[in-house]
């Protein structure tokens, strides 16, 4: 910083034209040192930007941590509901399928026990039960059916073939079309008699244990699902504290760069005083002195020209102080008190409001515009693209009409749809937008069938044009009312 001291009564001209030079040269000097400060008030504000946006972006890491916790938690959730709601339907049935083995096993059990003699089949002597028998047919539980199909050598046209449960076909000489029939009689009344023996319920002690088994899971869902709440708010808990950390030191770099602006604003205001008092000094020397030639006033000129206005200073922003013996929250609430506890307040200012914008976050994280939008989307699309059902009767101005009307609905659900799906601006589609659709897709139906002389004369395009008028007026009063929920 350049000193100078009281011009002196100097006589001497040369030491008054140094001492003007000295005076000049001085205010010359700090006017340029203060130049310098409009620079720097311009980079302090696009460091108080940056570190804005420094802010917003880790207050945006940190919502999205919360909205994925948050739809972690209502997926665990509905699974387990969904697991918990279909035990009855999971214990009925198994115990319908442990009922069908258990009649199963009767029925083998009878078949087995059933054995095959000359007595109980009609026309089968003892020595086709002996054929049978060494084929490995001695039970009502050995066989299945018979067919009919060629011979085993190829003569001698169609035979009968005894179909073995366990095994392939095999023919008995002697057993045709008329001992077949009743030896097939007999199996099936065999199985009719097991069937009719066969448990038609389960036994105490087997329902019991699926009762138990059901009940068990019963216990260890419920045990899941009570526990679901609890880490979804250790990870919430988690990542609040990352949160808190990353804020911790970005607090600390803005305290520094704060301290350091401070300290060199500080210089500045000093300058500006010192420059303040040299000029006054340089005016006393003037008035005493009076003008030394052109040099001098040329010199003047330079030296006190205006400095830069220089923009105001605007303060950081403060982060808000956490509540005290606040404990880590669930549910609804916890995300927005924590959603809301690292809002940066932006500075007022025009133009210096760019990189300041603060994060908005969703009320109610994991609620966005369903996906099945895109279907009406792709419809009107393809609909501005190719039209609506023309034929080579459609006039002009309606095929230009229906195309203008399908562009138009593409772009009105692509921009209310698009913000919606953002997890930072989620929210449903506004209410009614689902009437308005369907209204504007049978008014395209409807003008097709008007155009078309197959239909032109019928009333169903008078009916579906005032079924589409209808549900265009009821989507625009409830989009006029409701406001955003769901859409119907």
């Amino acid at each position: 910083m350049i000193d100078s001291t009281t011009p002196l009564q100097a006589t001497d001209p040369a030491e008054i034209r140094a001492e003007r030079r000295r005076l000049v040269e001085s205010v010359g000097a700090h006017r340029r040192l203060l130049a310098e400060r409009r620079p720097f008030e311009l980079a302090d504000r696009r460091r108080l930007n940056r570190e804005a946006g420094e802010r917003a972006r880790a207050q945006a890491r940190h919502g999205k941590a919360l909205q994925r916790v948050h739809e972690k938690q209502a997926r665990s959730e509905r699974s387990l509901t969904g697991r918990l709601n279909g035990l009855d339907d999971k214990r009925v049935g198994q115990e319908r399928r442990a009922l069908a083995v258990l009649r199963r096993e009767s029925i083998e059990r009878s078949l087995h026990g059933t054995r095959l003699t000359a007595s109980e089949v009609n026309g089968i002597g003892s020595g086709l039960v002996r054929d049978l028998a060494a084929q490995g047919i001695r039970t009502a539980a050995d066989f299945k059916r018979v067919s009919w199909g060629k011979a085993p050598n190829g003569r001698g046209g169609e035979v009968l073939y005894i179909h073995r449960t366990q095994g392939r076909k095999v023919h008995i000489n002697g057993i045709g079309e008329h001992r077949g029939r009743p030896l097939t009689e007999w199996r099936r009344s065999a199985v009719a008699r097991a069937e009719a023996r066969a448990p038609k319920e389960l036994p105490p002690d087997e329902r019991h244990r699926i009762e138990e088994i059901i009940e068990n899971e019963r216990v260890r869902l419920q045990a899941e699902l009570a526990e679901v709440p609890k880490a979804a708010g250790a990870a919430r808990a988690e990542a609040g504290q990352l949160h808190a950390e990353r804020l911790a030191v970005l607090t600390g770099a803005q305290r520094e760069a704060g301290e350091e602006a401070a300290r060199r604003r500080a210089e500045f205001d000093e300058m500006a005083e010192r420059l303040i008092a040299l000029r006054a000094e340089l005016a006393a020397h003037v008035d005493l002195y009076g003008d030394l030639g052109f040099r001098d006033r040329r010199a003047r000129s330079r030296a006190l020209r205006p400095v830069p206005d220089v923009p105001p200073a605007i303060p950081a922003p403060r982060a808000p102080d956490p509540e005290p013996g606040s404990g880590p929250k669930t549910g609804a609430d916890a995300e927005a008190h924590a959603d809301g506890e690292g809002d940066a307040k932006v500075r007022e200012g025009g133009e210096d409001r760019e990189g300041a914008k603060a994060s908005a976050f969703p009320s109610t994280p994991g609620i966005r515009a369903s996906l099945g939008w895109l279907v009406p989307v792709v419809f009107f699309g393809m609909t501005a693209v190719s039209g609506a059902g023309e034929t080579d009767a459609t006039p002009l101005w309606c095929a230009v009409a229906t195309r203008l009307v399908s562009l138009a609905v593409t772009v009105e659900l692509l921009r209310l749809w698009i913000p919606r799906r953002n997890w930072r601006t989620a929210d449903a589609m506004p209410g009614g937008t689902g009437f308005l659709a369907s209204g504007a897709f049978l008014g395209l139906v409807a003008a097709s069938m008007f155009t078309d002389p197959l239909y032109a004369a019928d009333s169903a395009p008078w009916a579906l044009a005032v079924v589409a008028a209808l549900l265009v007026a009821a989507g625009a009063v409830r989009r006029a009312g409701a406001g955003p929920g769901t859409s119907g």
